[in-house]
Formats: structure tokens, C-alpha cells, sequence
């Protein structure tokens, strides 16, 4: 809104005769949104320091990768805004054009749930899909960038908009001249596999055994599932095993063979199996329990089993106290802090 209507009052144009040039305004702005948003997890934060204080536990790193998600899809939501109101016209038209890109990347994500191809690929970097990795505790190098560089990319072309004395014609070809790079740049933030896991319990990996026992595996690894996406059995199989292969094996290609959204409907009779095939071998499991999975992938890389037992030593954080006083806090002492300055705002628009 503060974009479109400096755009159309002619108060950019003014703003532009000063020392900063438009590329330090839009930067500008920016970080006074981030500074929003940073004003609008007070509550969030107030929680956390009562959780604490009540005698919870607090893992840092996973919290700071959580808080990272949600600052990433802020400044890829600020990025779609500024460049959708520095091509409309009018505050209402570039609203239409955010909203429209977000209900677009509900869509897709959807639709490439169990998908498999370029369609999960790019489903993989909606918003949505994107933070939900951040809230299972995983840091993957690969959304971070893509989604900075699209958010950046979205300033970008706001300057190529914004920017005065350009005439239509050349406002295209800056248009298709930063699409390029910012293309490129997606791509190429796309690549890396690197990731971490930051839970505290560990429930995005195997055990380090197991996972040492899978680092000997040198091919691609190649996994055929017959699993519908509203399956249950394919939801733990991708969030049970695949994900953690992804972050161990150096090549892992999933290929979703099912043809029906349910499973209702599948004709033939491998509705439900799973093909690892891996250096010209193959083997079929039904199973998407992890020991079972984990067994068949030792024989097929024919490697040894690790020899430790496999277990999980995470006893969990029991909360040893009750949350007392947290409802005066946020239904008593916050709105008398907060109305005031909402009244004192609305007295001066």
C-alpha cells in the first residue's frame, strides 16, 4: 500500500530528489517491515519467556531454525508485494496480484504433494511447503537461498518499476533482463543438498549408526513408489525414511507411479509397493516402518548392518510446573497497553 500510493502521488518522484537513490528507499522499506515483524512476535516471544520461566525447555537451535523459516517467507511475501505494486496501478490491483500468487503456491503445493517430478521440485519451495521443513526442525540449504533470492528478486524488479524516466519499452526489457537472473539465480540456489537436522530428539534422521552404514552407499538410488499421495502409508514413508535418505544418499530419485489421488480407484496389482532399485539391482518391500526399510537397503547396497542396536535415548522435556498467571498477561495486562497506543494511532490517520 505505502509502495502504490508514493508511486501515484507523486511523492516518489520527490523522495527521489534527495541523497538516497531508490535502491536504498526500497531497502529501507524492507527493513521496516522486518522491524513489523519482529514487533509482531512480541506475544510469540512473551510465551516463550513464560514457557521458560515455568520451568519448560527451550531448544535454541531449533526455535532460531523456526524463527528463520517464518523471516524467510516475510521477506518473500514483502518481495511479491513491492514488485506487484510497482507494476500495477493502484493499491487494489497489486493486492489482487499478492493474493493471487498466494492462493497460486496453496494450489500448487497441493497438487504436488506425492507428485514426484518438476511439479514436487518447485512444490518444494512454496511458502507453505517450505516453512512446514523449518517446523520439523530441518535447516536445508537449498530453501534458504531460493527463497532470499526470489524475496530479493522481487525488490529488484520494483526498482526496474519505480525507477522515473523510463518509458514502458523499457521497463519490459529490465523486466525480462532480471527475470533472466533472478531465474538463474534460483536455480542455481537450488542445488545444494546440504542439511541439517536441528530437533532435539533427532526425528528428521536415523541413527548415527544407520546413517553411517548409509554413507557407504556411492550410486544414485533410485525408489518407485505405487502409493497414492492421501495414502497414509506414503505420509510416513516421506516423512519417515525419505526425508532422511534425502540428506544422506548422494543421489536419491523418487518416482511416485501412482495414477490416482486416493488409491481408490488404482488398477493392476502393485498398488502399494515400494522398488528400491540401486547399481542395476532392484528389491520390492510393502513395509514403510523404518527397521524394515533400513534392513532391505543394507542388502540391497550389500553392506553391513551397523552392529549397535538401534535406539532412540531422547526421554522428552515433561512440563514440571503449571502455567499460572499467563491469562492475565495476554487477556488483561496486553490490551491495556496496546488499545491506548491503537487509539492514539487512529486519532492521527
Amino acid at each position: 500500500r505505502l509502495v502504490s500510493s508514493e508511486k501515484d502521488n507523486g511523492a516518489m518522484k520527490l523522495m527521489l530528489q534527495g541523497p538516497a537513490g531508490l535502491p536504498t528507499m526500497l531497502a529501507a522499506k524492507g527493513l521496516i517491515l522486518m522491524a513489523a515483524w519482529v514487533i509482531a512476535w512480541i506475544p510469540g516471544f512473551a510465551a516463550l519467556l513464560l514457557w521458560k520461566l515455568y520451568g519448560g525447555s527451550v531448544y535454541a537451535p531449533e526455535l532460531l531454525n523456526l524463527l528463520l523459516g517464518h523471516l524467510l517467507r516475510v521477506i518473500l511475501s514483502t518481495g511479491v508485494a513491492v514488485a506487484a505494486a510497482a507494476i500495477t496501478i493502484g493499491a487494489a490491483s497489486g493486492a489482487i496480484v499478492t493474493i493471487g500468487f498466494t492462493v497460486g503456491t496453496w494450489a500448487l503445493d497441493f497438487v504436488a504433494a506425492g507428485r514426484g517430478g518438476l511439479l514436487q521440485t518447485l512444490g518444494a519451495y512454496t511458502p507453505t511447503a517450505a516453512l512446514r521443513v523449518f517446523e520439523q526442525g530441518q535447516l536445508r540449504l537449498s530453501i534458504v537461498l531460493v527463497l532470499l533470492i526470489a524475496g530479493i528478486g522481487g525488490f529488484a524488479i520494483a526498482e526496474v518499476w519505480l525507477r522515473p524516466g523510463r518509458d514502458r519499452r523499457a521497463r519490459h526489457r529490465g523486466s525480462i533482463v532480471a527475470g533472466v537472473a533472478i531465474c538463474a539465480a534460483l536455480w542455481a540456489g537450488s542445488l545444494p543438498r546440504a542439511s541439517w537436522d536441528l530437533s532435539e530428539n533427532r526425528r528428521n534422521s536415523f541413527s548415527p549408526f544407520a546413517e553411517a552404514a548409509l554413507a557407504k552407499i556411492g550410486h544414485p538410488l533410485r525408489v518407485t513408489v505405487f502409493l497414492a499421495p492421501e495414502d497414509p502409508r506414503l505420509m510416513d514413508l516421506d516423512r519417515g525414511i525419505l526425508s532422511k535418505l534425502r540428506r544422506i544418499v548422494p543421489r536419491l530419485d523418487v518416482d511416485y507411479a501412482a495414477h490416482s489421488r486416493s488409491g481408490l480407484f488404482e488398477s493392476g496389482d502393485h498398488y502399494g509397493e515400494v522398488w528400491y532399485e540401486l547399481d542395476g539391482r532392484k528389491v520390492m518391500s510393502r513395509s514403510t516402518t523404518e527397521p524394515v526399510v533400513l534392513d532391505t537397503l543394507y542388502k540391497l547396497a550389500q553392506i553391513a548392518p551397523p552392529a549397535q542396536p538401534e535406539r532412540n535415548d531422547y526421554a522428552g522435556h515433561p512440563l514440571p510446573a503449571d502455567p499460572t498467571g499467563a491469562a492475565w498477561i495476554f487477556y488483561g495486562l496486553w490490551p491495556v497497553v496496546f488499545v491506548p497506543l491503537w487509539w492514539q494511532r487512529m486519532r492521527y490517520i
